[in-house]
Parts: structure tokens; C-alpha cells; sequence
């Protein structure tokens, strides 16, 4: 007979605390709390796999606000008692905004302050002055305010926290974590969180942690076919803008929905295509300010927006500069615009998302996993459609062969799509991919850039005193430099498949609309057949009658 789990209220913890898990409407922890939070709270190193979406976050925050929690009632001095790192700064976000929530019911006790943004040393001064008792941040952030001697840990460091550990020395923080570390005390409480067991993790586990308990959960890396459908179209590049078009003009696709791609000017491609049909979107990549970024995020979660095109391209940059041996001059040179802490397809919590379509194949198999991953979270359903070129296709095997092992279940299935179906709508993407050149998509991204820094700069300021007006900024505007054409908005009723007219919702003008309605309004007038009537007679008589009685 299994064991039954162990509840939040029987891991003793503190009433402030539960009642902050209550209103979070958590009626049981996931597996990793359930293993990591009593460990935790004993005191002990923490080394813990779980793959994406499984409540890493709270496993490590509800440790640390039960700590601070019984430390206050005997130590009153205010100091740093808790770090954690971070490899992207929407990830330091989210984090932020995790601890705030599960301490809401003990503010006035534990404050928390996330360094990891763009802001000036001299403007995050005040705020660590104040020493808040949790900070987050990446690790060259952190490292900065040390050296600047605006954070001092080497007296008052307790607890800690190593997130997404596995993707710390990719982003490039190895020295910085190396020299972050000398600044540190000799005894706290380590916790390394990660999604992966690669060699980067081993080696951090040599620096960091004493002792640990390693947690190896026996969770597969995707969830079941219950709760994510996976599909795989085989389509070359062209018929991936076809494709993508029907799927989101015909509403085949319903619900937030994340569109992937390996590069930011694929994502601005991608968007203005689907703008010359007046489908408007978000983008999402390493160009655009954090606050920009962080917000386009928050909407989405609100439901604002139904459609974020992400690059993914900082494993399409590690990957190509290993696989052709670029110099770094060149990497350092391309990637200078680039935000070298952003990462989309990790780290980043979106919520209640319906679809993943990976519009290019992404080039490792666990770039796949953490894309899907962004569907089919907690106990939501999800869908996940890779559109697959003849240059992908060995991608595609290394990724079947992953997640297949002894289940065949595991594997992609091909979506049964036929082609021929939506070909009367090829002329209309070829009209627009014609618009869509080198020079428009250069056009737009410089015009996204600076409209968004505008928008960063009202983020930091004007909406700080401004909270309500926050929803009024939106990042879905149409970005193309030329002229829309205004029939290529509307899709004719003879260009829709018959097999597709049953579920396709196509935008029809509010002309037609009242057409249609119009016309249901007569046919539903109850006329005797042997009665003969003028439709003009009739319209001049009740005219004159009208005039009778105004008379």
C-alpha cells in the first residue's frame, strides 16, 4: 500500500505561512515539496532534479520564510539572510514574486529585493542599504554590488539558493559564480536546484555544497499523453508560414499559444507575415528591455495577448559557434545588442498556455523539453506542434529517441493535416511574404527597439505612480512599414476547406455580418405563398404612413 503524502500543514510550519499556501489555493504540494521542504527545514544541502513546471520554486522559497521566520523571534538585527541566484532576470522576477506571495501574511517580517535588472548600481543602493532579507539576482549582478561593496554577505549569509543550476556556466557565469563564492562565509545552507544532472551541476555541487541529499525524482521529463499531446508535421519552409497561417486564421488553434523560433529576425518575420492578415502578436527575445520583456510576460499571464513568437536563439548562438567554430570576435561582435541573461525557454513562468508550436526545430533535445515544458503545467491540459523541415529531420530522431525509451506512447505523432486542404490560400502568403523583405523586418525591429525603450523608460517611472494605467500599454501593435491590404483581413467563404467549415471561426467584416443577419431576419417573416407584394409599394406605404401620423 502506497504512503500517503505528506500535507503542507503537517510539515510544521509556521500559521503565517500556511495561510499565505491557503490563499495560493494549494491543496497539497507536488512531489518535489513534499521531498525537499522536511530536508530543508532539517537543515540540510539540497541537491533536487524536477523536471519543468513541478514547483521548484516554492520547494526552496517555504524553507527560507520558515527560517527567517524562527529567526526573528530571537535575533531582531536586520541583515541579508538568504541568496539566490539566478541565471535570467525574468526568472529573478518571477522568484520575487513567488517569496512575496508566500510571505504576504509576515510582510512587515521578511522583505525581499530583486537585484537581477538593468537599473544602475547607484539606484539598487538604497534598497540593499535597507538589508532586505532576501536578495536575488544573477550571479554577475551580484558580483558587481560585492565588489562595489553595496552588499556584504560574509558575516550575515545563512541560507543559499542555486536556481536552474544547470544553466549557469551555458550563460556564461562561471567566473563570476567562482568569484562570487570567496565572498561568501564559510558555513550556510545550500540548495541546488535544476532541471538536468550534466556536468556543470556536478561541478557546482563540488563548490557549494557539504554533504547534500541528492532528490533524483522518478518523474518523467514531459507529462503523460493524458495531460500533452504531442504532433509533428513534416512541411518545408514555405508551407510553415501556410501552415502556420491557416492553423491561426481558421481559429484551428484555440488559447494562449507560444510560437518558437531560433532566431530574432525569424520572430519579426513571423510577425509581420501574420499582421499583412491582421493577426496580431507579441515578440519576445534578447533585444528588448527586461521591463518590456518582464511585462509582455505579465500580460500574457492576464490574457491580453493570445499569441508570443520567442526566440530561442542563445542555444542557436552556443550551438552554431561549437558546431562551425566561429572566433569571438565574431560571437562578441554579433551578440553586443543581445541580452546575454535572457532565456525564454527556462526559467520563465507562463501561465494557463493552451499551445507550444515550434515553428523552427529546436537543436537539442532538451531545448525541446523545456519549450514543450511551458504547456501542460500543474493538472492543464496542453498541445505541442512541431512543424519539421527535411533539414530537421535528424533533430526530430534524436528527440523521439529521448523521450520514447521503452514507451512508444512518448514518441511525436504526426498530425493529420492535409495540405491540399488550405492550398487556395498559397497565393495569398506568397502576396505577403513578398511584402515581408530585409529592409521591412530591419525597419521593425529597430522601430520595436526604440518604441519599447520608450515603454521600458514609462515602465520604471510614470507606472510606478500609476499602477492602473499600467494595462493601457500594450505590445501587440503592428509594427509593419507598409500598407496592409485590407482583403487579405477577411478570409472568403469559398477558400475554406468544406472539411474545415464545421470548426473554422475565419473573422468575417461587420458587413457581412450584417448581411447574414439581415437575411435570417426575412426568411424568418411569416408570408403567405398566394399574397403578392411590391417590396417598394410596401416600403412607400408605411413612408405615408408615417407621415399621416406625424401630421
Amino acid at each position: 500500500m502506497a504512503a500517503e503524502k505528506l500535507g503542507f500543514h503537517e510539515m510544521g510550519l509556521e500559521e503565517r505561512l500556511l495561510q499565505a499556501i491557503a490563499n495560493l489555493n494549494w491543496d497539497k504540494p507536488t512531489l518535489i515539496q513534499e521531498k525537499a521542504i522536511p530536508l530543508a527545514l532539517e537543515g540540510k544541502d539540497l541537491l533536487a532534479r524536477a523536471r519543468t513546471g513541478s514547483g521548484k520554486t516554492a520547494a526552496y522559497a517555504i524553507p527560507i520564510i520558515e527560517h527567517l521566520l524562527n529567526t526573528k523571534k530571537s535575533i531582531c538585527e536586520q541583515a541579508v539572510r538568504a541568496l539566490v541566484l539566478v541565471p535570467t532576470k525574468e526568472l529573478g522576477q518571477q522568484v520575487q514574486q513567488m517569496i512575496r506571495q508566500l510571505a504576504s501574511c509576515c510582510v512587515r517580517d521578511i522583505r525581499v529585493a530583486d537585484v537581477s535588472g538593468q537599473a544602475d548600481i547607484s539606484a539598487q543602493r538604497p534598497i540593499l542599504m535597507e538589508k532586505p532579507d532576501i536578495v536575488i539576482g544573477t550571479p554577475s549582478r551580484i558580483l558587481l554590488h560585492l565588489e562595489q561593496h553595496t552588499l556584504n554577505l560574509c558575516t550575515s549569509l545563512e541560507m543559499l539558493v542555486i536556481d536552474e543550476a544547470d544553466l549557469l556556466f551555458s550563460f556564461g557565469f562561471e567566473n563570476d559564480l567562482k568569484n562570487l563564492l570567496g565572498h561568501l562565509p564559510k558555513i550556510y545552507q545550500a540548495f541546488l536546484m535544476s532541471a538536468t544532472f550534466n556536468e556543470d551541476v556536478q561541478a557546482l555541487k563540488e563548490l557549494v555544497l557539504h554533504n547534500p541529499v541528492i532528490l533524483k525524482l522518478q518523474e518523467p521529463q514531459l507529462p503523460d499523453n493524458s495531460q500533452l499531446t504531442q504532433y509533428q508535421i513534416k512541411c518545408e519552409e514555405e508551407e510553415k508560414f501556410l501552415l502556420i497561417y491557416a492553423l491561426l486564421k481558421l481559429s484551428l488553434v484555440r488559447g494562449k499559444t507560444i510560437i518558437f523560433v531560433n532566431s530574432i529576425d525569424k520572430c519579426y518575420r513571423l510577425k509581420l507575415f501574420l499582421e499583412q492578415f491582421s493577426i496580431l502578436s507579441c515578440v519576445l527575445n534578447s533585444e528588448l528591455p527586461v521591463h518590456s520583456r518582464c511585462h509582455i510576460i505579465g500580460q500574457f499571464n492576464h490574457g491580453f495577448y493570445d499569441y508570443i513568437i520567442a526566440s530561442d536563439e542563445h542555444v542557436l548562438t552556443d550551438a552554431t559557434s561549437t558546431a562551425q567554430g566561429k572566433s569571438k570576435k565574431k560571437h562578441s561582435k554579433g551578440a553586443k545588442m543581445k541580452d546575454r541573461e535572457y532565456g525564454v525557454s527556462r526559467g520563465v513562468d507562463f501561465q494557463n498556455v493552451s499551445n507550444v508550436i515550434n515553428f523552427d526545430f529546436p537543436l537539442t533535445v532538451e531545448s525541446y523539453i523545456h519549450r514543450v515544458g511551458r504547456t501542460a503545467r500543474a493538472d492543464n491540459q496542453g498541445t505541442a506542434l512541431t512543424l519539421v523541415s527535411h533539414t530537421e529531420l535528424p533533430l526530430l530522431q534524436n528527440v523521439e529517441e529521448a523521450l520514447t525509451g521503452d514507451n512508444l506512447d512518448c514518441a511525436l505523432k504526426p498530425y493529420q493535416f492535409r495540405m491540399k486542404e488550405i492550398e487556395g490560400f498559397r497565393y495569398r502568403c506568397k502576396d505577403a511574404m513578398r511584402s515581408v523583405t530585409k529592409q521591412s523586418i530591419k525597419e521593425a525591429r529597430l522601430k520595436e527597439i526604440k518604441q519599447e525603450l520608450l515603454n521600458s523608460e514609462k515602465l520604471k517611472t510614470y507606472f510606478e505612480d500609476n499602477p492602473r494605467d499600467l494595462h493601457l500599454l500594450r505590445h501587440d501593435n503592428p509594427l509593419h512599414p507598409a500598407i496592409v491590404k485590407p482583403h487579405m483581413k477577411n478570409v472568403p467563404d469559398y477558400l475554406i476547406p468544406r472539411s474545415l467549415r464545421g470548426i473554422a471561426n475565419p473573422l468575417i467584416s461587420k458587413r457581412k455580418r450584417w448581411r447574414r443577419k439581415f437575411l435570417e431576419r426575412n426568411t424568418q417573416k411569416k408570408i403567405k405563398p398566394n399574397m403578392k407584394q411590391n417590396p417598394l409599394k410596401h416600403f412607400t406605404y408605411r413612408g405615408k404612413k408615417k407621415t399621416k401620423r406625424a401630421s
